[in-house]
């Protein structure tokens, strides 16, 4: 009798064939993870950003004409958050399965009643948080230091939740694919770091040659970056419709991937 009840429980705390009650524990553990150390992944990050800020200003700022209409440090600023946004969320996802990999504890997230597509959103839950916490941070010192005030909010929250769900998506594959430490280094340092770099935080693509401004927009963090910069200063170098629907495509293909190496246990069962 015990043993029934237990199991009428547990089947209505997944409300419809869904373990809301692992979900929430697992996503609630992502997020703790960064929170504990919120002086590594959210101040630091904010310090980083205001560190490129002030380099470049002092560079090149004060020799640097109008972009898109606007002063340069304002046209660079919403890259720089968008940049800081994605390197956070990848190592939020990709840091958690290679730690628990290296430890020998991945088991312990494997063997609850999790379904791939509850892990994977549990997983993707404190990448979002984590970028979306990161962000409006860097927002409101740029409020604050610059008074930039954002022209279209809500696109520009649009393309955060959508960056840090592509890059949490992103780092769950590499996690998976990474067996130590370095092979992780190795990931961010040559694919996710010019990924970043390559697609517009420092620049417009438009005064790029035709055929590196071709290769630009092969890249899905260029309208990352260029949506976040359309919802800040509200102007861009492609259509934001056009950017929603390639980060969409992008952020749902990474993250079918990362679901089906969490359902069937890809290098992560032995």
């Amino acid at each position: 009798m015990a043993d029934q009840g237990y199991q009428v429980e547990l089947g209505a705390r997944r409300f419809g064939r869904i373990n809301w009650l692992g979900l929430q524990a697992l996503a609630w553990r992502e997020v703790k993870r960064f929170l504990v150390v919120w002086t590594q992944t959210l101040l630091a990050p904010l310090m980083t950003a205001a560190l490129f800020l002030m380099i470049f200003n002092i560079a090149i700022g004060p020799k640097r004409g109008d972009v898109m209409g606007v002063p340069f440090l304002t046209f660079l600023a919403p890259g720089i958050m968008m940049m800081t946004v994605i390197q956070n969320a990848f190592a939020n996802t990709s840091s958690s399965i290679v730690i628990s990999k290296v430890q020998g504890n991945i088991v312990d997230t494997l063997m609850p009643p999790l379904s791939g597509l509850e892990i994977l959103l549990g997983y993707l839950a404190g990448a979002v948080a984590r970028g979306v916490m990161v962000a409006l941070a860097i927002g409101l010192g740029l409020m604050a230091v610059l008074q930039i005030v954002p022209a279209h909010p809500l696109v520009a929250l649009v393309f955060v939740v959508l960056g840090a769900a592509f890059l949490g998506g992103l780092g769950i594959v590499a996690g998976v694919f990474a067996d130590k430490f370095d092979q992780m280094a190795a990931i961010t340092n040559f694919i996710v770091t010019p990924l970043a770099f390559l697609s517009g935080t420092f620049y417009s693509v438009e005064a790029l040659p035709p055929v590196l401004r071709a290769i630009s927009h092969l890249n899905p963090v260029f309208y990352l970056i260029d949506g976040v910069r359309f919802g800040v200063i509200g102007a861009s170098d492609s259509s934001p419709w056009l950017g929603l629907a390639v980060c969409s495509g992008a952020t749902f293909a990474v993250c079918l991937l990362a679901w089906s190496m969490l359902r069937t246990g890809y290098r992560l069962k032995p």
